[in-house]
């Protein structure tokens, strides 16, 4: 028949393991939220910086529109400037929806891949010692 103070010994045991597994469950949570925040916060970049593009290649519609009627009443110096400004408001388009496209593949899947792998090895690290 085993002692109280090996009953103690045992259930206090049990007590800190469940505490440690508990605390490490919350700081897999908490990894979790900041590298979703994180990721949300580059989709957010990427939507906004794609926004960006659409407007910046509105503007080059508008200029490239008053550029060919430019060029059909005249073929003076006015529709050379309107076309290099077209040129400019579309290569401006073209970054922003470059950076944006980037910014996006960065932040999806949105998904902690971080904490998934830690969860992954703790409790791989849990099962490994249950066995010994």
């Amino acid at each position: 028949m085993p002692t109280r103070a090996a009953e103690n010994g045992v259930g206090a045991a049990a007590k800190r393991v469940a505490d440690h597994a508990k605390a490490i469950v919350g700081l897999e949570l908490e990894l979790a939220s900041l590298e979703l925040k994180k990721k949300a916060g580059a989709l957010g970049l990427g939507a906004g910086l794609l926004a960006g593009a659409a407007v910046f290649g509105l503007f080059a519609l508008g200029f490239g529109l008053a550029t060919i009627a430019a060029a059909l009443a005249t073929f003076l110096a006015t529709w050379l400037a309107l076309l290099l400004t077209f040129a400019g408001l579309l290569l401006i388009a073209g970054v922003l929806a470059l950076l944006g496209v980037s910014r996006i593949r960065a932040g999806t899947p949105p998904v902690p891949e971080q904490a998934v792998r830690e969860a992954k090895l703790t409790t791989e690290a849990i099962k490994a010692d249950g066995r010994t």
